[in-house]
């Protein structure tokens, strides 16, 4: 078997990290038997890299490193990085290149119509050297997608717009099927793991998602193995609940490199079934766990049961 994404080189790191340059590099685990994953060869691989390639689009499957790619790729599954591939935000966890952003890209919106998606997920960098963090850019390719493949769910995975008034009521008016928004970690972690981010303005976030549109999806995810407590854990469900959050992601955090924050600790399979157990007893009407879950993996799916989730509880409550 193949472990494909271990770290890359120190050159390649500088590149695409200058500011971990000079970090000293941390201790590198060997990953357990249950995170090893297969390089992707299959056909349908080559052709959604092939589609991808041609309209010179940017995905997170790809500038994060993700594990899932070739299962992804396989079913012509991809999340698409709106807004460039360059970060203007250093998280620790993170793989994503940081510096100067380029201009934005409007092709996605043909490529969704091209490899034919009932389903597609849309993400970005953070853009805090917009006036808007990129609210505008979201609205222009929901608006596109709309029109160019009208059967197609949307789903969006946004930056914090952190500092940016009504840029979040801009991106929730143009009406995306699901709201997505990751805490990454528990509050404890933000200083080391995410230090541009600011823990309760993203609860809040959410919560302000459900109170401009009620019937809007929300959801948002987190890694573990960050050296968080369990209890942390369990206190950012309830947070997540409190927002009226109605999908959690739990998955286990790879290292990029020997410059970006350590593996504190790989979670059991039986860990993570753990918290999906908790989670559902909170009130989350879909919760995946997993060491491989990532937040747009299997979404199309989980949007057709976490829709059938909320008829089943309408029906129960009426």
């Amino acid at each position: 078997m193949v472990t494909v994404f271990d770290a890359v080189s120190d050159r390649a790191q500088r590149v695409r990290h200058p500011e971990k340059a000079h970090r000293p590099d941390t201790e590198v685990l060997r990953k357990p038997d249950w995170i090893r994953v297969k390089a992707p060869t299959s056909k349908g691989y080559q052709e959604t890299r092939s589609i991808v390639k041609s309209h010179k689009l940017v995905t997170v499957c790809e500038e994060a490193g993700c594990p899932n790619i070739g299962e992804c790729w396989d079913k012509k599954h991809a999340t698409f990085m709106i807004m460039g591939e360059i970060c203007t935000r250093a998280c620790a966890f993170c793989n994503v290149a940081t510096g100067k952003p380029n201009a934005l890209n409007k092709k996605v919106a043909k490529a969704v119509k091209q490899m034919g998606l009932s389903h597609v997920v849309i993400t970005s960098v953070d853009r805090d050297d917009l006036d808007d963090g990129g609210a505008e850019h979201f609205e222009k390719v929901i608006f596109a997608i709309r029109d160019a493949s009208p059967e197609t769910t949307i789903e969006i995975l946004t930056p914090d717009f952190l500092r940016k008034p009504g840029a979040l009521e801009r991106v929730v008016a143009a009406k995306p099927d699901v709201f997505n928004h990751n805490l990454e970690t528990v509050p404890s972690n933000y200083l080391t793991v995410r230090p541009g981010a600011r823990y309760f303005h993203s609860i809040r976030l959410l919560q302000r998602v459900k109170e401009l549109d009620p019937t809007m999806f929300t959801k948002s995810g987190i890694m573990v193995g960050l050296g968080e407590e369990r209890n942390e854990v369990l206190q950012l469900m309830d947070d997540l609940r409190t927002a009226d959050v109605d999908f959690l992601t739990i998955g286990q955090y790879l290292q990029p490199s020997r410059k970006h924050h350590k593996v504190e600790k790989f979670v059991t399979p039986e860990e993570f079934k753990s918290y999906e157990t908790v989670a559902y007893t909170k009130g989350f009407l879909m919760v995946s766990s997993s060491p491989l879950t990532r937040s747009s993996h299997h979404a199309g799916d989980d949007f057709a049961r976490l829709k059938a989730a909320r008829e089943k509880k309408l029906l129960a409550a009426g």
